[in-house]
């Protein structure tokens, strides 16, 4: 048998080198997690043209990631499973702190959480609300451990009903299942009928931050991204749906001391 050239065998090595080459540019998949705020099936709705937006400006493949509640989602968390996350402040301050992540940008503004009643319900102080049924979601959600610090003596609480998310906390409250409910304050508008009992200090909104694991070129690509989507037609959809305008620049100063409400949980 004739042996092969030595061009032969050197074309040979070019076209695997070639091929290596082309194998190694291959699109990476990352993921990007929602807090639960939303049903997993709303947040599907309000998060995927980001998805789509993030892979059309770096090229990479993104997964949407959404849990059915909050214990879940700090299970998961505390696996260091996601690449990017939108997080809530307390969320968002633990990475920081804990986990070595990388604030990119910001929802836009401050957030604060209610308090409200149903309509059936003469409430014009937290005292109003003990004893009563008050829908929330289950801890470690940013309103169920704000509303522990409103009633900090567990013999003087309101009777809390868990829900999925803040939407269904609210409509519980509106249908008269519950008492009253404690949701961002942003939702109160949606629902005529309910009333304001108190209303919390106000706090960063949620934090888009990237795992250390994300390499530097890749966490700025995606930081640009997020910045400038105003600019950008399939940003500007991807705001839409999170009903914001733009998204701002933020500094891990912004979220300090937020993650002081996690320190009773279960792997604190």
């Amino acid at each position: 048998m004739t042996r092969p050239s030595l061009c032969a065998r050197l074309m040979r090595g070019v076209l695997l080198l070639l091929l290596l080459a082309c194998g190694g540019a291959r699109a990476q998949t990352y993921t990007l997690a929602v807090h639960p705020v939303l049903s997993p099936e709303e947040s599907l709705a309000v998060y995927t043209p980001l998805i789509t937006y993030l892979k059309k400006v770096s090229g990479q493949e993104f997964q949407l990631i959404t849990t059915s509640n909050f214990l879940v989602y700090w299970q998961m968390m505390k696996k260091k499973e996601f690449d990017f996350v939108l997080d809530g402040p307390h969320f968002t301050d633990y990475r920081l702190q804990k986990m070595g992540y990388h604030l990119l940008a910001k929802m836009p503004s401050v957030v604060s959480y209610s308090l409200v009643a149903n309509e059936g319900v003469f409430a014009l102080d937290p005292k109003d609300m003990i004893g009563r049924r008050v829908a929330t979601t289950a801890n470690p959600a940013y309103g169920a451990l704000v509303l522990a610090e409103i009633y900090p003596n567990p013999l003087r609480q309101p009777y809390l009903i868990e829900t999925r998310d803040s939407v269904e906390a609210a409509e519980k409250a509106v249908s008269g299942e519950a008492d009253g409910a404690m949701i961002p304050t942003p939702l109160v508008g949606r629902y005529p009928t309910l009333t304001t009992v108190v209303t919390t200090p106000q706090v960063p909104s949620p934090g888009i931050s990237a795992s250390d694991k994300v390499s530097v070129p890749m966490r700025q690509t995606v930081t640009n991204a997020l910045l400038n989507a105003h600019t950008d037609p399939l940003g500007q959809a991807a705001l839409r749906a999170m009903n914001v305008d733009k998204l701002e620049e933020a500094s891990p100063e912004v979220y300090a001391g937020q993650h002081r409400l996690l320190k009773a949980l279960w792997g604190y």
